[in-house]
C-alpha cells in the first residue's frame, strides 16, 4: 500500500473549513501536512486538525518538502494567483472552481503549469454525484444528443450578502460564476469535445440586495442589506458546433419554495430527466428522482441513494490517480479555458442586452 499524499489546505474559509479540509483529515489516502491562512486562527485549527500539522500564514512557506498537493480553497479573485506561485514552486495544486476568472488568468496557470513541472487539478464535484453519473450512464443509450436542460435554482441562497462573494471585482461574477461553473462541468461529459458555435444569455439581479434571500445555512451573515454589483440570476443559450443545444439557468434566490437541479437529456431516441438539489442548502426539493422516457413511456431509473456532499468524498477517491496519471497535465487548463469562455461571452451577451435596453429606454 502507497503512503498517503502530504496535503495542505490554503485557504481556512466556509469551503477550505466545512467541504475539504475534514474530508481530507479522515480520507485514508491523505495526511494532512499544513493550513495556510493568515488569520490567527489558523493555529487553532491545525492543532484541532491532528498532531503535527503546521499552520502557515503565507503560501511561500509552503515548499515541495512538506506537501505533494495544496488544495486551494481562497477566495475567487487569489485562486489563479495563489495556484500560479505554488506550480511555479514545484507543487501540485487542486483548485476549487472558479478555477480562474477570465482567459487571461487560465494563460497564466498554463504557462505556470509549465514553468513549475507540477500538475494543475481542478474542476467541481457535481460530476461525481451518484445520480449524476447515473444520467450519464442513462443519456449514453439515447441516440445522437439534441437538448440539454440545466437548471440549478435557489429559493433563498445569495452568499455573503455584501461581501467578496457579491462584489464583481473579488468574485469575477455572481450565479453563473458560482452555480453555472457547476453546471458547465456537469454538461462537459456529455456533450464531449465538442466547442460552443452560439452562446447567448442575459442576467438580472432582483434579489441581491434582499435580506431574506441571504444563504443563512453558510452561517454567514443573512441580514445585509448592502447587495452587490453582480447578479443573482443567469440565464444562457448555447449551441455546439455539431448542433447540440444546451439551455442553462444558475440563480442564487428566485421566486420558489425550495431549492432544486433539474438536468434533462434529449436524445434522437428519448429523454433521462433528473430532479434533485446540487449543494449543501438544507432548503431541498427532496431526494433525487431519475427516469427515462422512451415513446411517451417513463421509468424510473434506479441508482444509489447518498449522503449529502458525497461527491465531495467520491472526488478526493479520484485525486491520487489523477495526480499520478501523465495525461492530467493541461487537462484542467484545457478544460477551464472552454468553461472560462462560456462565461465570458454569456457576460458579454448580457451587457449587449443590458445596453440596448437602456438605449431604447433613453430614447424614449
Amino acid at each position: 500500500m502507497s503512503s498517503p499524499l502530504r496535503v495542505a489546505v490554503v485557504g481556512l474559509g466556509w469551503a477550505g473549513r466545512s467541504i475539504w479540509l475534514s474530508r481530507l483529515a479522515a480520507h485514508p489516502a491523505f495526511e494532512v501536512t499544513a493550513v495556510v491562512d493568515p488569520s490567527p486562527i489558523a493555529a487553532e485549527i491545525a492543532a484541532e486538525t491532528g498532531p503535527g500539522v503546521l499552520a502557515l500564514s503565507d503560501i511561500d512557506e509552503l515548499t515541495p518538502a512538506l506537501a505533494d498537493l495544496a488544495v486551494v480553497a481562497v477566495p475567487n479573485h487569489l485562486h489563479a494567483k495563489v495556484a500560479c506561485r505554488l506550480l511555479e514552486r514545484g507543487i501540485p495544486v487542486f483548485l476549487e472552481k472558479p478555477v480562474c476568472l477570465n482567459s487571461a488568468e487560465a494563460d497564466e496557470l498554463a504557462a505556470a503549469e509549465l514553468a513549475g513541472g507540477a500538475v494543475l487539478l481542478a474542476g467541481s464535484a457535481a460530476r461525481y454525484r451518484a445520480d449524476v453519473m447515473a444520467l450519464r450512464e442513462a443519456a449514453a443509450g439515447l441516440g445522437p444528443l439534441r437538448h440539454i436542460d440545466i437548471s440549478w435554482v435557489r429559493a433563498r441562497g445569495v452568499p455573503d450578502a455584501g461581501g467578496w462573494f457579491t462584489q464583481s471585482q473579488l468574485s469575477g461574477g455572481g450565479a453563473l460564476v458560482d452555480l453555472g461553473w457547476h453546471l458547465l462541468d456537469t454538461v462537459s461529459p456529455l456533450i464531449g469535445p465538442a466547442e460552443y458555435e452560439e452562446v447567448v444569455g442575459s442576467v438580472s439581479d432582483d434579489f441581491i440586495a434582499a435580506a431574506s434571500h441571504g444563504a443563512s445555512w453558510r452561517h454567514e451573515d443573512a441580514k445585509s442589506t448592502s447587495g452587490g454589483d453582480v447578479e443573482d440570476t443567469a440565464r444562457g443559450f448555447l449551441v455546439t458546433e455539431d448542433g447540440v443545444s444546451v439551455s442553462l439557468r444558475a440563480s442564487w434566490a428566485s421566486h420558489e419554495a425550495l431549492d432544486s437541479t433539474v438536468i434533462k437529456v434529449e436524445g434522437a431516441s428519448g429523454t433521462a430527466s433528473l430532479r434533485c438539489t446540487f449543494g449543501f442548502s438544507p432548503n431541498r426539493a427532496g431526494g433525487s428522482e431519475l427516469s427515462s422516457t422512451r415513446a411517451g413511456e417513463s421509468t424510473p431509473i434506479a441508482f444509489d441513494e447518498e449522503p449529502i456532499g458525497a461527491e465531495y468524498d467520491r472526488q478526493l477517491d479520484a485525486l491520487p490517480a489523477l495526480l499520478a496519471d501523465p495525461a492530467s497535465r493541461g487537462k484542467a487548463v484545457e478544460d477551464t479555458r472552454r468553461t472560462i469562455a462560456v462565461i465570458e461571452r454569456i457576460y458579454t451577451s448580457a451587457r449587449r442586452a443590458r445596453s440596448r435596453r437602456q438605449e431604447l429606454a433613453s430614447a424614449r
